[in-house]
Order: C-alpha cells, then structure tokens, then sequence
C-alpha cells in the first residue's frame, strides 16, 4: 500500500483534527449549551458504525434527537422522523455542524478527513456493495466523494460506486491521491455551504 495511504493520509488527518478540535472549541462550547438549553439532556450522540476493513467503532455527533424519540432506532427507521428532531437539532443537521465531534474520531484514528462515510451498523447491503469495488479498505472519512455528488439523496448502489471510484484513486498513492483528497476538501465545502444532498432520513433509496 502506498506510503500516502498508510502513513502520510492519516499523519495529516490527526494534525488537522487537532488543530480543529482546539481552534473550534468555542464553537463545540457554544453548540453543547444549545442542545442543552433546547432538550436538556447528553450532548453527543454515540452509535456504532462501520470503519476501516469492516472493523466496529463508535462514531460521533452532537445530539439532535429528542430525549423522547426511541432509542437504538436509525433515523430513516422512524416514522415522520421530523417530529422527534430538536429545534437546534434542525440547524446541526442542515449545516452539518452535528458532524463536528467526528474530528475526536479521527483524532482517535478511527476515522480520517476524506474518505468513505462509515456505514451504519445495519447497512449490510452498503457494505455489500462497497466490498465489489474493495472500497471497505479505505479508512472512513468525514466526507467523501459520495458525499459531495448526492449524500442522502443517491441511492447505495450509487453510493458504493463513488465511493469505490475514490478508492480506486486512492490506492494509487502519490501526488494525484493528494490532490484529489484537496479537491474533495473544497468540494465539501461548497457543498455544505449550499446545504446539497440532506434529505432528513434519507437513506439512498434511489435507483
């Protein structure tokens, strides 16, 4: 594997999680009073996610759910999912702000900035698709290529092709790796910034 992949990659995702989770710490100050004073309650969200080579790991996020939605329940599950979502809860998820806490896991090296998002626990068909295309040996990233042409809005065939796509550049190593996860990086923002592809319990159903 390339040295990229497996030293320089994750080398650069924990210097850049540190440095956010220090520079960022007012904002996370600011965001937990929020969620506090809106549904008081835990601040962060903790669920079991797919990561690197299919391996377990909890996963991170500001909590946007109500106290009183059902437990252990994955949002596109739910019935009318809108109702158990918090006020402060609905401008995390738009903005994506509620995925902020996932710099601690990539700090954690269970996750890295770009690469595939890590699946939900019982997304078996995700992964089933993902292995087709050997993108489940990529470490899992806060955003992806995915991501950025779709994220709720694709469906996971879809989903799985992207992100084998990246994968696929991504063994390659060197420069061009790099400057694809740069590329991706940008993308994200732009993205995010046009709030593209959130669709609140979206789970690409598509075609």
């Amino acid at each position: 594997m390339p040295l990229y992949v497996t030293t320089i990659k994750p080398f650069l995702a924990r210097t850049i999680s540190l440095t956010a989770l220090i520079l960022l710490s007012p904002v996370y100050a600011i965001i937990a009073l929020a969620i506090v004073i809106d549904d008081p309650g835990p601040i962060f969200f903790s669920q079991k996610r797919y990561g690197k080579d299919n391996v377990f790991f909890m996963c991170h996020k500001f909590r946007t759910m109500k106290m009183s939605a059902p437990h252990d329940v994955p949002t596109h599950k739910l019935k009318n999912p809108e109702q158990y979502i918090t006020r402060v809860g609905k401008v995390l998820r738009k903005t994506s702000l509620d995925e902020l806490p996932q710099f601690w896991d990539v700090f954690m090296q269970n996750m890295v900035i770009v690469g595939p998002r890590p699946a939900l626990w019982n997304q078996d068909n995700l992964i089933a698709e993902r292995e087709k295309y050997g993108a489940t040996h990529a470490y899992v990233g806060i955003t992806g290529l995915a991501q950025i042409r779709g994220r709720d809005s694709i469906s996971i065939r879809k989903k799985a092709k992207y992100d084998g796509a990246y994968w696929n550049v991504l063994k390659k190593g060197g420069i061009k790796a790099f400057l694809f996860d740069c590329r991706l990086l940008l993308e994200t923002v732009v993205s995010v910034l046009n709030r593209e592809g959130v669709v609140e319990g979206g789970t690409g159903k598509g075609k």
